[in-house]
């Protein structure tokens, strides 16, 4: 039975996988050629990554890879009972069967006033994914909680109890139960509820007390992850995944080793330049520092690197690239802000290529320091790895060309881009082969299954906030207090980096970006230079102590304590802080190109 749903899971997840990397490409022939090939295609495919999101889910919670606040996966099977840990699986399991619920109501009014997407296919039919998604996440979540059939039970039991309660009666205006309630969300989060029950739950418990239709939820939901530019998060992170999972980063760096191995610090600049390259096009510095890490550092300490610098290094670098495009924080905020993702990607340069230049800096000055041997420069290795990693090199220039030429949308451009990637790594240098092509299509959605659906709670969250005026509060407040630009801006640094400690970056976005769009506009901060200034701060945010998520990625990456990751970062840190302060207090660092 399991086996079935699994297989089918996997099916649909290739499916939808090859309908959404295709269909962008047929619409640009069919734009070309004059003759409509697919009607209503931009709507499927916005479509279609709703199901991607929710199928990655599926995935992403079967194999226990949901985004959470701990280190520890939470469903699994205990040696012992612990409270905490049972405490947050109930909590888990309630949740999603609340969204469940939440997910078929909507379904059901779209099914009561049907609208049709597509010629023949009415709206509730591709939001059906959603229940049909929340029904296998809370079984998967029940069935993983533990192996004994009592454990099971008393999540099970404990949870209709706590549903058959909250429903039957009026409690929902009890300002002592919804506090408490929302204080168990938050120890369950500390404990390893993924970050998206956590958004969810409290999101829910609050439109519970305010006697609002849970089905808003997945409503919200659904309105950002059928936003039009979207749908380039699923086919640029696949990009990068297929490039990592090939000989690419191999080629990339015996071509940075040729043009740079020569300046002191060369091998470090190349570590920076590879990690930025590859986080911008799978938009996680996470996933770099995990898949690049066993290239990277081995590389450094043979050159004669020490241990705290390479650390270091390598957890810094893995941030860098969320400033460059085709970075997915860039294009999230710019959707949920309202401002061009196009100006953003150009405002981004300049921010990036201090960043870089300021940490390679640094990097020379330790190369020197530590009296690291050079390569001699040699015009002949140069030019044949160049000519070896060709391919990979006019990457980023299709994806330049596509967004900013203007033939091409920043959908087809990803779609393009897919295509074109995977044709170079399995045809061209044969990489690859077919055969492992689904296994990174399942890694991939399981990412962007975890970043999406914690993008729909958390936009859940966010109308909740907008609904109670909390914005409009915040800038009374702010009004009130603050008069300088300047301090307001301080202000901001801190509280963003406070923000990238404690949030991953997208449902930071969501959850965020609202409450201080009227701020800056209020101050008269330009709203694409506050685009820059929110993704610089919470990349520095990774890597804040105690809690910064590259911190204990790198740890875990590694096996080393968290007292070593601080020590190696430290450095690092003050070199990135340096530089955030710079693009927030300098608004034409970010603006000249745009402007």
């Amino acid at each position: 039975m399991f086996k079935m749903i699994k297989k089918v899971e996997d099916i649909l997840v290739l499916l939808v996988f090859i309908l959404i990397s295709v269909i962008p490409a047929v619409e640009i022939i069919s734009r070309f050629s004059g003759v409509n090939l697919i009607s209503a295609s931009p709507v499927l495919v916005q479509h279609l990554t709703l199901w991607i999101g929710f199928l990655g889910a599926v995935i992403a919670t079967r194999e226990n890879r949901l985004l959470s606040l701990s280190s520890r996966p939470l469903f699994s099977d205990d040696d012992e009972f612990h409270l905490g840990r049972w405490i947050s699986k109930m909590v888990s399991f309630l949740v999603v069967v609340v969204l469940l619920w939440g997910s078929i109501q909507l379904v059901w009014i779209e099914f009561q006033f049907p609208i049709k997407i597509a010629p023949g296919l009415p709206r509730w039919a591709a939001q059906l994914i959603m229940p049909f998604s929340f029904s296998l996440i809370a079984l998967q979540i029940l069935i993983a909680s533990g192996k004994s059939m009592k454990y099971r039970a008393s999540i099970f039991l404990v949870a209709a109890f706590l549903l058959l309660i909250q429903y039957s009666g009026n409690l929902n205006e009890s300002i002592l139960i919804t506090w408490f309630s929302f204080g168990i969300i938050v120890i369950s989060l500390l404990f390893g509820t993924p970050i998206f029950v956590g958004l969810g739950g409290i999101a829910a418990l609050f439109f519970w007390h305010n006697f609002i239709p849970v089905s808003a939820i997945p409503a919200e939901t659904y309105r950002i992850v059928v936003s039009p530019t979207l749908p380039t998060i699923p086919l640029f992170t696949l990009t990068g995944y297929i490039l990592a999972e090939s000989g690419a980063s191999k080629r990339m760096m015996k071509l940075f080793q040729s043009a740079f191995g020569w300046v002191p610090g060369g091998t470090p600049i190349i570590v920076v330049i590879v990690s930025g390259f590859f986080t911008a096009m799978t938009g996680g510095s996470g996933v770099t520092i995990l898949a690049l890490g066993g290239l990277l550092y081995p590389m450094l300490r043979k050159e004669g690197y020490s241990e705290l610098f390479s650390l270091g290094l390598i957890t810094v670098a893995g941030s860098l690239g969320l400033l460059f495009p085709p970075s997915l924080p860039a294009i999230i905020y710019s959707v949920t802000a309202g401002v061009s993702v196009k100006d953003v990607f150009i405002a981004g340069i300049i921010p990036g290529i201090l960043l870089v230049g300021l940490v390679s800096g640094w990097a020379i000055y330790q190369g020197k320091l530590q009296k690291i041997s050079r390569t001699p420069f040699s015009f002949i290795k140069l030019r044949d790895s160049v000519w070896e990693s060709k391919w990979e090199l006019s990457i980023p220039v299709f994806i330049l060309f596509g967004i900013f030429g203007g033939f091409t949308t920043l959908v087809e451009t990803a779609s393009i881009i897919v295509i074109y990637s995977a044709f170079i790594e399995i045809v061209v240098y044969k990489d690859l082969t077919i055969k492992e092509i689904p296994k990174i299509i399942f890694d991939c959605a399981s990412l962007i299954g975890g970043i999406l659906i914690i993008l729909g709670a958390a936009m859940g969250l966010t109308s909740l906030l907008v609904d109670a005026q909390i914005p409009l509060l915040i800038l009374a407040w702010v009004q009130s207090t603050i008069t300088s630009k300047y301090l307001f801006l301080f202000m901001l640094n801190i509280l963003l980096l406070v923000v990238g400690t404690l949030m991953d970056i997208f449902s930071a976005i969501i959850v965020i970006v609202p409450l201080i769009i009227p701020l800056g506009a209020y101050f008269g901060i330009d709203p694409v230079h506050l685009a820059i200034i929110f993704i610089a701060n919470l990349e520095l945010g990774f890597l804040t102590p105690p809690v910064g998520m590259n911190l204990f990625i790198s740890a875990y990456r590694f096996n080393k304590t968290m007292p070593e990751v601080y020590k190696a970062t430290l450095p690092f840190f003050i070199v990135r802080l340096l530089a955030v302060l710079a693009i927030t207090y300098l608004p034409f660092i970010s603006l000249w190109f745009v402007r």
